[in-house]
């Protein structure tokens, strides 16, 4: 029962989130002007598995597509990540060297898409960094936030319906899905209670736990003993398939969640693919950005 008010608890607080979420957007009100030029920055918190990168390549591909015209810039917010990837003779920016790049490139107008999975620290971050690059002397003329994945109700409703149509078509009714996501101390964790609170109305054998939030592994493997599973497929709730995955999930280390699930006596299938390898996920975050878009005119 406890679990259970945990569970309402987190719905509700989800629900809160949802309704306070609104697009970030910031105008500059001083300067003198220049020649228009809108562009468009991607936010990622990034990863160095090469084997991720195939989920970048689709978003990239997909936010080109619907927008032909308007150029198309990246950013990673771990600053481990960028260094990681600097030592392999990569050079990713940050959001704040991004946004000074393409101000020097003379871009007037930005919208920002975040690629989180929910409304964290790192969005928070990101927010912030956004509005000091309207604020200062010659700084962009506005600059737009599409939201991350799971922002509003809506939101919800559209990823539940597109985990559903991702699942291995051969998983049976009687077998688990366990979605891993990665988890955060800040409230908006609450989302990933009530993305299973979604999935669940519509197979009560999906289940979502987190790496570093509630639920996490413990409260997975009650819930599938309760429900008697004998076999269960793990997939990453996270845009790539990237060291969690591949080590925190699908891992042979003891305290891997193949591991953990296998010694309860439970058989486990890892399904190594990114959410935006999907390109039912991408269609949430891009109908984010084509609001922030939208909102930049």
């Amino acid at each position: 029962m406890a679990g259970h008010r945990k569970l309402q608890f987190a719905v509700i607080l989800a629900l809160i989130v949802t309704l306070a979420a609104v697009p970030a957007a910031f105008a500059s009100g001083h300067g003198k002007k220049h020649p228009e030029k809108t562009g468009i920055l991607l936010v990622a918190f990034g990863s160095s598995v090469k084997s991720a990168q195939i989920s970048f390549r689709n978003i990239d591909r997909q936010v080109k597509k619907a927008f032909p015209k308007v150029p198309v810039r990246w950013a990673y917010t771990s600053r481990i990540i960028r260094k990681k990837l600097a030592r392999q003779g990569q050079q990713l920016n940050s959001v704040a060297v991004a946004l000074a790049k393409m101000m020097d490139e003379g871009f007037t107008r930005v919208a920002i898409q975040s690629l989180h999975t929910i409304r964290g620290e790192e969005y928070d971050d990101l927010v912030q960094t956004a509005r000091a690059f309207t604020t200062m002397a010659e700084g962009f003329e506005k600059i737009t936030i599409g939201e991350p994945l799971l922002s509003r109700e809506k939101d919800l409703q559209a990823a539940a319906a597109a985990v559903l149509a991702n699942i291995p078509k051969e998983r049976k009714a009687n077998e688990a899905v366990v979605l891993m996501g990665h988890g955060t101390p800040h409230p908006s964790n609450a989302f990933y209670a009530a993305f299973m609170y979604h999935l669940q109305h519509k197979d009560p054998n999906i289940f979502v736990g987190t790496v570093e939030g509630w639920p996490g592994i413990d409260e997975a493997v009650d819930w599938l003993k309760s429900r008697k599973i004998k076999k269960a497929y793990l997939m990453p709730f996270m845009s790539v398939a990237g060291d969690h995955a591949k080590n925190d999930m699908a891992g042979d280390e003891p305290d891997s969640w193949k591991s953990i699930i296998t010694k309860a006596g439970i058989k486990c299938v890892p399904v190594l693919k990114g959410t935006a390898e999907f390109d039912n996920m991408i269609a949430i975050w891009l109908s984010h950005l084509k609001i922030a878009m939208a909102h930049l005119k």
